[in-house]
C-alpha cells in the first residue's frame, strides 16, 4: 500500500512539474517560436519517461531524478524572465501614466483619453490634470461582465467633486499583435498597467464599442469614508509611479485586476477580509454587499439592476457629462 501511495504522490507530482514546464518553455520570454515549441514538446516526452520510471519501468539510472534536475533548470530560466516597459506596445497602452505630488496637489500625466469610432479605431489622446486629495469625495467601482456572472473586469473611479471623476483600470500591457490569454497571464507574459483614464474613454470603451464579446457594466458606490478614499488614492499613486520606473508582471491570479484593487485598499485598517469572491471578480459587487459595505436599503438584485450603466453610457455618447449621466441612478452627494 505504502508503495502504490509514494508511486501515486510521485505520479501526480511529475504531472504538474511537467505541465507546468511544457508550458512555461512554450510561452517563453514573450512571443511563441517554432524552437520553443520544440523545446517544450521535448520537456514533455522527458515527464513521461520520468513517470515510467516511477511507476516501475526501470532504466540503467533513475531518470525521475533527471527529469527534475531538467525542471529546476526550467524554473531558474523562467524566474530570470525580467518584465521591461520598452518594448513594442499596441497603442492603446503605449503610455504610461505618473504623477507629480506637491501637498496635496496631485497631477496626473498621461491621462488616457481616445476618441473612439469602434473597439480598434480610434484617435490617440492624452492630457495631464491636477487633482487636490482633500476634495476626494468617494470612491466607486465599476465591473464589467462579457462570459457569465464569475468573471468581470473591475475598474475604481475616483470622485474628485467639481474638478471631475478620474478612473484607474488594472490591466495587462500587451505587445503588437499579442492577445490576452488567462493561461499566458501565469507565466509571466505581461507587464502590469494601470490605466489612468477619463470615464469616457475607458467605461465608454466597454459599454458602446465592444462587441465581441459585449460587456455590461455596473457602477456601485461603496461605502468607506473620504479619509479611507484619499488613502487609497495614494497608495493608487505610489504603485503607478512604481510601475512607472520599474516594470513588473500581471498574474492571472495573484495581481490581476480585482486582487490589485483589494491590496491596494490594505492601507486602511476596514479593509476586507479575503474571500474566494476576490479571486472569482464576477461576485465581488455582491461580497460588497454581504459585507454591508453597499447601500442595504435594497435588495442586492434591485441594487444591480439600478447600477447597470450600458443604456445611460449609450445615450450619453461623447457628452462633456457623460460621468454625470452615466450616475443618472444615483442621487448627488450631500
Amino acid at each position: 500500500m505504502k508503495k502504490i501511495l509514494k508511486q501515486l504522490f510521485l505520479g501526480l507530482f511529475l504531472t504538474g512539474i511537467t505541465a507546468w514546464g511544457v508550458l512555461a518553455l512554450y510561452y517563453g520570454d514573450s512571443m511563441t517560436s517554432p524552437w520553443q515549441t520544440g523545446v517544450a514538446v521535448l520537456f514533455g516526452l522527458s515527464g513521461i519517461l520520468a513517470l515510467m520510471d516511477v511507476l516501475g519501468f526501470r532504466w540503467r539510472f533513475r531518470y525521475f531524478w533527471v527529469h527534475l534536475t531538467l525542471f529546476i533548470i526550467v524554473l531558474i530560466t523562467w524566474l530570470s524572465i525580467a518584465p521591461s516597459n520598452t518594448r513594442a506596445w499596441q497603442q492603446d497602452v503605449a503610455k504610461l501614466a505618473y504623477a507629480t505630488i506637491e501637498g496635496d496637489q496631485v497631477t496626473l500625466h498621461n491621462i488616457r483619453n481616445f476618441d473612439y469610432r469602434s473597439e480598434f479605431d480610434y484617435d490617440p489622446a492624452y492630457y495631464d490634470k491636477t487633482y487636490n486629495v482633500s476634495k476626494l469625495e468617494e470612491v466607486e467601482l465599476l465591473a464589467f461582465y462579457w462570459m457569465g456572472p464569475a468573471v468581470a473586469h473591475t475598474i475604481l473611479s475616483f470622485n474628485f467633486g467639481e474638478q471631475g471623476h478620474l478612473a484607474v483600470s488594472i490591466e495587462t500591457r500587451k505587445e503588437l499583435n499579442e492577445e490576452y490569454s488567462t493561461i499566458k497571464g501565469f507565466f509571466r507574459q505581461y507587464e502590469l498597467m494601470y490605466i489612468v483614464a477619463d470615464e469616457r474613454d475607458v467605461i465608454r470603451l466597454r459599454t458602446n464599442y465592444r462587441n465581441n464579446p459585449p460587456e455590461q457594466g455596473y457602477l456601485f458606490k461603496p461605502t468607506g469614508g473620504k479619509e479611507n478614499g484619499r488613502r487609497l488614492f495614494l497608495s493608487y499613486i505610489e504603485k503607478i509611479n512604481e510601475l512607472y520606473e520599474k516594470p513588473t508582471f500581471y498574474n492571472t491570479l495573484l495581481d490581476n485586476c480585482t486582487v490589485a484593487i483589494w491590496v491596494r485598499t490594505w492601507v486602511n485598517a476596514e479593509h476586507l477580509s479575503f474571500s474566494w469572491k476576490i479571486l472569482l471578480s464576477g461576485y465581488l459587487p455582491e461580497y460588497l454587499y454581504e459585507s454591508k459595505r453597499l447601500d442595504q436599503t435594497l435588495p442586492f438584485a434591485e441594487l444591480q439592476q439600478r447600477a447597470h450603466i450600458n443604456p445611460l453610457a449609450k445615450a450619453a455618447g461623447d457628452a462633456d457629462d457623460f460621468s454625470k449621466r452615466i450616475r443618472a441612478n444615483y442621487p448627488p452627494l450631500d
